[in-house]
């Protein structure tokens, strides 16, 4: 459980958390590879989500997906993505989270994934939390601990208090 305190910090700049979807790159799922290929090269990122004519959030293609369909063991041959689409190759079954999302939740998926795509209840893609924005978050509550907050150790009791000697590893 993040505490209170931090968990205030940490949300100070929550209006940062959110990149909206129309700052976003994506591509529909019925594109080529091709133009996925030059839509993820274009705009210098790996990974980027995918929607469907209603925006509605599909999955994700990443530009490895695309390599892999182009590479062999002995040469690249661009011409096996004719005939391709988005559809074929993207990553479904991601993690998304949505709007009312639990800062704790929004922490331990990030772990994982350098950003978070957000949806709505119609699965409308509202924009991506990045790994990077909540960085910033943390280092501004590290920064801001200290100037804001009068920081106390807690005593310990006996019973709290375990020795090296009292932990089994099994």
């Amino acid at each position: 459980m993040i505490g209170p305190s931090t968990q205030a910090l940490l949300l100070e700049n929550q209006d940062n958390f959110l990149v909206p979807a129309d700052n976003v790159a994506t591509v529909m799922y019925q594109h080529s590879l091709d133009h996925a290929l030059l839509v993820l090269t274009n705009v210098g990122y790996t990974k980027i989500p995918v929607l469907d004519k209603d925006d509605r959030f599909m999955g994700l293609i990443g530009l490895n997906d695309i390599v892999k369909k182009m590479v062999s063991l002995t040469s690249i041959d661009t011409d096996h993505l004719a005939g391709l689409t988005v559809a074929d190759v993207m990553e479904i079954g991601v993690d998304t989270v949505g709007e009312g999302a639990d800062l704790e939740d929004i922490l331990h998926l990030l772990v994982n994934n350098s950003f978070l795509p957000m949806v709505d209840e119609n699965r409308i893609f509202l924009g991506i939390i990045t790994r990077k924005e909540i960085l910033k978050c943390t280092n501004h509550l590290v920064h801001e601990l200290e100037r804001q907050y009068h920081l106390v150790p807690k005593q310990t009791t006996d019973n709290e208090k375990i020795s090296k000697n009292d932990l089994k590893v099994s």
